[in-house]
This record gives structure tokens, sequence and C-alpha cells, in this order.
């Protein structure tokens, strides 16, 4: 997800498993995981809705990265970034949050228990509570 004017990079490849259990290490299958469930919300929005999602990552030249952007007509709907421990508010989450305000913005990790809404906008939380709100 990117438009020229915030220098965003040519499409990189990104993969990931059905089954993600297959992943060896715990955070790569953790996001995997995440992965899974936002496109399988997105599929369902799209079946039974009719809405026109997608799910992408946003990348820039300057090496931000966000893991997962779902998009609503190629605009940001949400932003999630995965860590697998509480830490600090990731700063690529921070600067898009910053360029696309109306976007609801999270990070989720697999075994921190932190549960608050930044200065900005950002929910960081344990990841149970967005997969609540998928199907």
């Amino acid at each position: 997800f990117g438009s020229p004017r915030i220098r965003a990079i040519r499409k990189a490849q990104k993969h990931y498993h059905a089954d993600w259990a297959l992943v060896p290490d715990p955070g790569p299958r953790f996001e995997n995981l995440v992965a899974s469930h936002l496109l399988k919300w997105v599929h369902y929005e799209q079946d039974t809705k009719g809405r026109e999602l997608g799910l992408s990552y946003f990348r820039d030249r300057d090496g931000r990265e966000v893991d997962f952007i779902v998009t609503e007509r190629a605009q940001p709907l949400m932003a999630v970034e995965c860590k697998w421990a509480d830490t600090s508010v990731d700063r690529s989450l921070r600067y898009f949050k910053k360029r696309h305000g109306g976007c609801e913005t999270w990070q989720v990790t697999a075994v921190g228990d932190r549960d608050f809404t930044s200065p900005e906008g950002i929910r960081v939380c344990p990841a149970l509570n967005l997969l609540r709100q998928l199907i």
C-alpha cells in the first residue's frame, strides 16, 4: 500500500502459510496467524456485504513498514502491527497514523498484557482483543 507522494517503493512479496503452525519461529508464526485471520475477515466482508476490501502491507523507501493494511476502495481502513511482547509503539506505525489519521490503528502482541490507546490514537493490546472483533 502506498503512493508516489509518500515515496512508496515497488511491490515486494511477502509469504504466509494457510496453516501457520508450519512456521517454526514463534514471532513469524504469530504474524502469520494474524494475517490468516485478517484475510478471512476481508473475504467474509467481501462475500457477505460486497465491500471492496483488500489486505496488503506498507513499506517505504526509508524502511518504515507496517505489517498489515486493510483498505476499502484503495483507502486505508485499518493498520495492524504485530509484536511478540509488549514494546513501545512502533515508529513506523506512528508515521503511518500521522499520515492517515482516520485509519483505525492497532499494535497487537502475542504474549503482552498491556492494553491502552496512545496519544496518537493507536490501540496497543493483546491480539485477542482485535481478533475477537473479527469473525
